[in-house]
């Protein structure tokens, strides 16, 4: 199955930054871009993972708990907003 592609963006002067190290690298940018990121995430994972597991402590299995998570709002708030679907 081939990968699918997906734009990204990023400010000038990061697009140039990519396109002189894929020059000099004789690289596509997205060969650099690839390689940036995975060395990103490998380098941050340990924070990646407790970001994760943060965010699954906060679900319970209830839409609430998952509405609450993706909105930031408490239990209480959103009751106050009319609360959720029984």
């Amino acid at each position: 199955m081939a990968a699918a592609t997906a734009p990204i963006k990023v400010d000038a002067a990061t697009d140039e930054l990519v396109s002189h190290a894929a020059h000099f690298l004789s690289r596509s940018k997205k060969d650099i871009v690839d390689a940036a990121v995975r060395e990103y995430i490998d380098a941050h994972r340990d924070e990646i993972n407790a970001g994760i597991k943060a965010a699954l402590g906060q679900l319970n299995g209830s839409d609430s708990a998952a509405v609450s998570l993706m909105t930031g709002f408490s239990g209480d708030e959103l009751d106050d907003l009319g609360g959720m679907p029984k």
